[in-house]
């Protein structure tokens, strides 16, 4: 048996609520007009993990309901309403059950299972376009909290001659590890832990970070301490209202105001290390 919630939530947290649920073990997600169905096996279903969610979020997560429901397939389930994604005309993102005629310069095959990062989102969409604005021809990349490995391996589809990335949760390590095998990407690194217990030697040309508002600024002087001089750091994960606070935040950490790109009230940044 399983356990099925039903969040109703403010429009925009939907990956939000699915990243925080991937965390305590559930294993499949849909996205509804109304909020986001959750399924968890019985066994794992802890009622508290929502209660502490709800106090968290209350002014997003408007509500949520909880029942029991037999065995389903999820993944059949999931298959049926997931879409490719277009970014910019460039860069498609798809699954292994994809038939898509068009060719674009820049094709990512992706099988999320439960981590974040499929173009969907608008965060993702963001960095995506930023990636493609950037010469890498020979960079060095590091991903901060990889997810799915996408813009890791959009990276490395570009021509950037180190491309490494790292994820606190080992699933979704395990699946960008997947998605980078899948993409014919034998040289990119995946590390599972955080910023601060993953050796990373190197300095890098390209820093990607996108995570959201809180761990953004308190990883700040982490990520300035791997910026090679010159190099760019994109941040995504939060909101236009929230852009001042981290580019205050970054001025005090060497970075500079670069540009931005907008969409639904979502905000990725591009900043230049001094």
């Amino acid at each position: 048996m399983h356990h099925l919630i039903r969040l109703t939530h403010a429009p925009d947290f939907a990956e939000i609520f699915i990243a925080e649920l991937s965390e305590q073990g559930y294993e499949a997600f849909e996205e509804t007009p109304e909020g986001v169905l959750a399924y968890i096996p019985s066994e794992l279903y802890q009622a508290h993990v929502l209660e502490e969610m709800q106090a968290q979020y209350a002014d997003f997560l408007l509500a949520y309901t909880v029942e029991e429901v037999a065995q389903q397939n999820w993944n059949a389930q999931w298959e049926a309403s997931y879409e490719p994604v277009i970014v910019a005309g460039k860069c498609l993102i798809k699954s292994s059950f994809h038939e898509i005629l068009t060719t674009y310069p820049y094709e990512i095959l992706i099988n999320p299972k439960m981590s974040f990062g499929t173009g969907h989102h608008e965060t993702t969409t963001l960095m995506l376009e930023h990636i493609l604005e950037l010469e890498l021809a020979g960079k060095a990349v590091l991903d901060a909290g990889c997810g799915t490995g996408i813009l890791a391996i959009l990276a490395y589809m570009r021509g950037a001659g180190k491309v490494e990335g790292f994820d606190i949760e080992e699933w979704a390590v395990e699946n960008a590890q997947e998605n980078a095998i899948l993409n014919h990407c034998p040289d990119l690194k995946i590390w599972l832990g955080t910023i601060e217990s993953v050796a990373l030697p190197a300095e890098y040309d390209l820093l990607i970070a996108n995570i959201q508002r809180n761990v953004l600024l308190a990883e700040m002087h982490e990520y300035a301490a791997r910026m090679k001089k010159g190099g760019t750091l994109l941040l995504s994960g939060f909101y236009q209202k929230d852009v001042q606070d981290l580019l205050a935040c970054a001025a005090a950490h060497g970075f500079t105001f670069r540009g931005l790109k907008i969409r639904n009230d979502w905000v990725a940044l591009n900043l230049h290390f001094s």
